[in-house]
C-alpha cells in the first residue's frame, strides 16, 4: 500500500487504505449513455448534494436495466462470479457481492491496493464477453467493456457495514428481478462462502 491512502486516476479520488472494509461498484462501458450523464448533469447543477444525488440517480438507471445488460447471461454472470471468489483470501476477503445485469457490487477487506484488485476483476471476464459476444447475443464495440472508473466507500462501523449488506443483497429485489435476495444465483445472499 502507498502512503498516502488516497488516490484519483481520473474523476473519482479512491481510498486504499490496508484492513480497510471497502464497498464497490463497478459497471458496463455501456450502462450509462451519454445523453443520460449529459441530462443528469444538469439536473444536478440544482442539487443541494450533488454527489449524494448523482449516485443515487446512477444507482437508480442501474437498476433500470439500461446498456447491453451483459452480466445478465448466466455464463457471463459465472465468469465473473468466479472472477470475484479467485482474489477471496489472497488478495482481499471477500465479505458479499451481488452481480447485476450491468454492474457489480462488492464488500472486500482488500490486502492489495484496490485500483489493481477491481482491474483483476474486470479483466478476464472482459476479455471472455468479447471472445463470447455472438453466443451473449452482444455487439461489444471499441475496446470498452467496462466503464474506466468504479465507486469506493470504505465503511465507517458496524452499522454501516450492515447497512452495505443488506443493499448490496437487496440489489436484485429492488430491480424487480427476483422476490427475495436468496433467489438471485449470481450473490452472497446465495452463495455460501467456505
Amino acid at each position: 500500500m502507498t502512503s498516502d491512502p488516497w488516490t484519483n486516476r481520473g474523476y473519482l479520488p479512491h481510498f486504499n487504505g490496508s484492513e480497510v472494509i471497502q464497498s464497490i461498484t463497478f459497471r458496463l462501458a455501456d450502462s450509462l449513455s451519454e445523453d443520460v450523464r449529459q441530462r443528469m448533469g444538469r439536473e444536478l447543477q440544482q442539487a443541494p448534494d450533488i454527489e449524494v444525488e448523482r449516485r443515487r440517480r446512477i444507482e437508480a438507471w442501474l437498476d433500470a436495466g439500461m446498456g447491453s445488460c451483459a452480466l445478465g447471461h448466466p455464463r457471463l454472470a459465472g465468469v465473473m462470479q468466479e472472477s470475484l471468489l479467485r482474489g477471496d483470501g489472497e488478495r482481499y476477503r471477500l465479505l458479499a457481492w451481488c452481480i447485476m445485469p450491468n454492474h457489480v457490487h462488492v464488500l472486500i477487506t482488500p490486502r492489495a491496493p484496490l485500483g489493481k484488485i477491481v482491474q483483476s476483476w474486470k479483466s478476464y471476464p472482459g476479455r471472455w464477453a468479447r471472445t463470447h459476444a455472438t453466443e451473449l447475443g452482444q455487439e461489444i464495440s471499441g475496446n470498452a467493456f467496462w466503464m474506466r472508473e468504479y465507486w469506493d466507500r470504505y465503511i465507517r462501523d458496524e452499522g454501516h457495514f450492515r447497512q452495505v449488506v443488506e443493499y448490496i443483497h437487496r440489489n436484485p429485489v429492488v430491480a424487480g428481478l427476483c422476490a427475495t435476495p436468496q433467489e438471485w444465483r449470481w450473490s452472497s445472499a446465495c452463495v455460501q462462502l467456505t
